[in-house]
């Protein structure tokens, strides 16, 4: 049970300046870039510039640990994978706290799903570990021929700023799980906790360089991460031109396989027949307003089929209005900070766009709380919005929902694949022939039916088209960081 008086003793903290975390040491760097809260606005902390030469230590030092790491098999990284679990719950609030006042997600969502969802994560491929086989092929009697997993050797991460931990943590866990060792490379402007977590992973009793964290900005310190001839693979979860920025730099270096899960238009399509419309409501209005519309998978588009079209937008603006901006840190805040005064600005250019393209702004889009400092914006709703519109093309990444009504099953299909994303969808009808239906014909790597939301790690996710093609979560993760090795034995 979460108690505003332990939330408000931690955000009282001050917070020293951090240095990166390689090989089992914090290092200051020459340099350092101030960390400015989305609550108010205000410098509470400093980070390390990370420069080519602290990556070069960082990968330096994962290689030097690699050969140990790997030798020492699944039941010892299994050990410690599940301590660095348990010790990412036991300070889970913390962690929450800390990764509020540097990104503005909502307290109460921020605890469910960075600290509690990343120790979920480590606990997973922690117990996969030891419960994955090599394979002994099918052939003749006189051919033994087995099929081994190796380990990459030192893999390389960068992750955004909107779920750090949990994003993190997808990459992370199965990697060092597979016996990699790996450099990690947080967003600029949310850096901290996944800091804290590598503290914590030597708490834990990880070996010094199996895992290192270094900070900066991703023109200098990722550019190098994805330059060196000496990292394995590179995964990567972002915007789509710095996707393709990153495929460039590995065919200028190593031809280091890149794992890419890049961004998303997702249509949320409501037919006429769904069987709980106030269900739909709520959990469309979640889909894309919790974490103020900055989650890759939200559910930005909303296509609503026209005998509803009315009952459903009435419904939803009057569910939207209720919604309170407000403090992060505070309990009684539904929808927290935006991240940056950069991001604020986009969201509002967009939604101006919006208007000049012939869009009308229902409801939002305005704004808010600007005397103290933060960055905060009224959940946006936008109806008139067609396929040719920018809102319905490029990624907000903000609190704003674009509004489209259609008539078939045909021109849903067609306006929902009318992007060049394709990460996840949505589809609510009580009809399971068109619920089969869609699921086959919409071109996404997640489709929900009459839900938003909620898949678990058991399962994978990832993209189609240039939502890219990395796929994190669930046991197929593992296949990215591991290689096939073939021995073929004549026992004649």
């Amino acid at each position: 049970m979460l108690e505003q008086g332990a939330i408000d003793r931690l955000a009282a903290l001050s917070i020293a300046p951090q240095g990166h975390v390689i090989g089992g040491k914090r290092l200051a760097g020459e340099t350092v870039f101030d960390v400015v809260s989305p609550i108010d606005g205000k410098v509470f902390t400093s980070i390390a510039e990370g420069s080519v030469a602290d990556v070069n230590r960082a990968v330096a030092a994962a290689r030097a640990a690699f050969p140990a790491w790997h030798r020492a098999g699944p039941a010892f990284r299994k050990q410690v994978l599940l301590k660095l679990a348990e010790l990412i719950e036991k300070h889970a609030l913390e962690l929450a706290v800390l990764g509020v006042r540097d990104n503005g997600t909502e307290i109460s969502m921020a605890l469910k799903a960075e600290p509690l969802s990343a120790a979920g994560t480590f606990r997973y491929y922690a117990e996969a570990v030891d419960k994955v086989y090599d394979e002994i092929a099918p052939t003749s009697q006189d051919v033994l021929a087995l099929v081994h997993r190796e380990p990459l050797g030192v893999v390389g991460a960068i992750v955004p700023w909107n779920f750090p931990l949990m994003i993190g943590s997808w990459k992370v866990a199965p990697a060092l799980a597979a016996g990699n060792t790996m450099v990690l490379k947080p967003a600029e402007i949310a850096s901290l906790t996944l800091l804290r977590i590598a503290e914590l992973a030597l708490e834990a009793g990880m070996p010094e360089g199996v895992f290192n964290v270094v900070t900066g900005r991703g023109s200098v310190a990722g550019k190098a991460l994805a330059l060196h001839m000496d990292v394995d693979a590179l995964a990567f979860t972002g915007s789509g031109p710095v996707g393709r920025k990153l495929l460039e730099y590995s065919a200028q270096s190593n031809l280091k396989r890149v794992f890419l899960e890049l961004g998303g238009k997702s249509p949320n399509i409501v037919f006429d027949d769904v069987a709980d419309l106030d269900k739909a409501v709520k959990v469309s209005a979640n889909g894309i307003f919790r974490n103020s519309g900055q989650v890759c998978v939200a559910g930005s588009r909303l296509l609503v089929q026209e005998g509803i079209y009315d009952a459903f937008l009435e419904k939803l603006a009057a569910m939207t209005v209720k919604y309170r901006v407000g403090n992060p840190l505070s309990l009684e805040s539904d929808i927290g900070a935006i991240s940056s005064a950069d991001q604020l600005a986009k969201d509002i250019a967009f939604l101006e766009t919006a208007q000049r393209e012939g869009g009308t702004i229902r409801i939002g889009g305005k704004r808010l709380l600007e005397e103290t400092g933060g960055f905060y914006l009224s959940p946006a709703i936008v109806e008139g919005v067609t396929p040719d519109m920018t809102l319905s093309r490029e990624e907000v990444f903000g609190p704003v929902l674009a509004v489209t009504r259609f008539k078939t099953m045909e021109e849903a299909i067609a306006i929902a694949n009318s992007t060049v994303y394709g990460l996840a969808s949505a589809v609510w009808t009580s009809s399971l022939a068109t619920a089969h239906t869609m699921v086959r014909a919409i071109n996404a790597g997640v489709v929900h039916v009459n839900t938003y939301g909620g898949a678990d790690i058991t399962v994978p996710l990832g993209g189609f088209k240039q939502s890219g093609f990395g796929r994190d979560k669930s046991l197929h993760a593992l296949d990215k960081y591991t290689d096939l090795k073939t021995a073929w034995i004549d026992l004649k």
